[in-house]
């Protein structure tokens, strides 16, 4: 019986990284949907805003308010790593018929490839604890905070993360690998980590996380094909809607050419939580639009 090729032998018959086909593991209730990267209502609620809203009413919030059921989180989101808690926000996101996708390891100061094991370890013990709460909120994904700077030590930095990739899976969650820090200026800089990990791993392309255009648009063409999940990243919006930052149909388009199909978590912020949500909703439309289109 022919057995599949690992994805190490696949990349090294189809001579590197430019024939890799569509590896998404994005069920499929999740395609075409369009979701919310929930970092950007950090400032709108707790605990960062002790004014602000419980994660709890997050998912009705959402629905109510934006149309959307699938929910990326990140650690600033979290008011408590209590199992009593976070059961809670996990039984309100059943109750409205949410899904919560993916978890942010946003910790600062985690350096998983430096050269003291100390701070390895540290950094480590804190993502095991992490993706023990992401497992209680019925996530399916997490994902780990690339360093601005290139790791201290790279070999450290993949035994690291190896380490964590295979944690999350005993835990019944996948890492995911972003584009951010040391790696927006590579465009192939996501699916050379997957491969030097030796790991079935998906990315989670960010369009806004790279350091030029040219960057950008070769980036998400090279990321794209193993893409669980996506950041649509969206700055600041002009008075008519208008987008200079880069073209965010474009952005879209890219991952549509390389079979991705969802889900598209907006990432968009603003301190007017009103203007806020006028234009996650407004996001939110154009995205729906070119997926029927």
């Amino acid at each position: 019986m022919n057995r599949p090729l690992p994805r190490r032998e696949f990349f090294h018959l189809c001579g590197g990284i430019s024939a890799i086909p569509q590896f998404s593991t994005a069920a499929n209730e999740l395609i075409d949907e369009v979701g919310i990267t929930c970092a950007t209502l950090a400032s709108h609620m707790k605990p960062r805003n002790p004014n602000g809203f419980p994660l709890r009413e997050l998912p009705q919030v959402a629905a109510e308010e934006l149309g959307m059921k699938v929910l990326d989180l990140a650690t600033t989101n979290l008011e408590s790593f209590d199992p009593r808690v976070l059961e809670t926000v996990r039984e309100a996101a059943e109750t409205t018929g949410s899904v919560f996708t993916n978890l942010k390891m946003n910790q600062p100061g985690i350096e998983l490839g430096s050269l003291d094991p100390e701070k390895r370890a540290a950094g480590l013990k804190t993502y095991f604890a992490t993706v023990d709460a992401a497992a209680l909120l019925g996530m399916r994904w997490v994902r780990a905070l690339p360093t601005r700077e290139l790791p201290e030590n790279h070999v450290h930095f993949l035994e690291s993360m190896q380490q964590l990739a295979d944690y999350s899976r005993e835990k019944g969650l996948t890492l995911l690998i972003e584009n951010f820090g040391w790696m927006q200026g590579d465009p192939g800089s996501v699916l050379k980590l997957i491969n030097e990990l030796d790991s079935d791993l998906p990315a989670c392309p960010d369009t806004g996380n790279w350091n030029s255009n040219e960057i950008r648009y070769a980036g998400l063409a090279a990321t794209f094909p193993l893409a669980a999940t996506c950041d649509f990243k969206v700055k600041t919006l002009g008075p008519n809607r208008e987008h200079n930052a880069y073209d965010l149909e474009k952005c879209f388009r890219t991952g549509e050419a390389a079979g991705f199909r969802g889900p598209w978590c907006i990432e968009h912020g603003h301190r007017d939580r009103e203007v806020l949500f006028e234009e996650l909703r407004w996001i939110r439309d154009e995205l729906k639009r070119w997926i029927a289109s």
